[in-house]
């Protein structure tokens, strides 16, 4: 059984990027009781409020895997104390035209890794500030701020380190009780 289906944005779209081996370590944590979306954004075009009119493609595909998942997974770098610009953009995209958003009322978790020792608490709580006025029900604790050092996780989603292992199985189990909480049930 899959349990939930999550909507996943990484907000990095490196190859290689740290903050996509977390959500992969997240997505194996989750194996059996959650099925990850990862929501494409490397392709959107920039905002528009002329979009509103006429929705690029991009955007209906956006809003639609976001409609169709029972909660939504952020995965964040942090790009000059802040989240990355595609980030924005694509949350800007799923909630636009005002009113016509497709994240109102959905069930949330923001995460982040770094190479930087704060993790990414700075580009977190900017993204909490639009989250809630998203209108969405945000996994409160616990704060989860990674600080990234090679080999913690593997290419597959294995965590190396038990500690975090565990710390990142916590984060999992409470994601997925406010998901039950505040969610459709599974």
């Amino acid at each position: 059984m899959a349990g939930y289906t999550i909507a996943v944005f990484v907000g990095s779209l490196r190859k290689e990027s740290i903050n996509r081996k977390l959500a992969r370590a997240l997505e194996r944590l989750a194996a059996g009781k959650a099925r990850f979306d990862y929501v494409q954004i490397s392709d959107l075009p920039l905002y528009d409020q002329d979009f509103d009119q006429d929705y690029p493609a991009q955007g209906k595909r956006l809003k639609q895997q976001v409609r169709s998942a029972d909660a939504v997974l952020f995965v964040t770098p942090e790009y000059n104390r802040s989240v990355p610009g595609v980030l924005k953009n694509a949350i800007d995209i799923g909630s636009r035209p005002y009113g016509d958003s497709a994240f109102s009322g959905k069930p949330a978790a923001v995460i982040g890794a770094s190479i930087g020792v704060i993790g990414t608490a700075l580009a977190q709580q900017h993204l909490r500030n639009t989250l809630a006025y998203l209108d969405m029900q945000v996994l409160g604790q616990p704060e989860a701020f990674l600080h990234f050092k090679e080999g913690l996780i593997e290419a597959d989603g294995t965590v190396t380190n038990e500690g975090t292992e565990k710390f990142l199985l916590d984060f999992v189990e409470r994601f997925l009780s406010l998901v039950t909480l505040h969610g459709k049930p599974a």
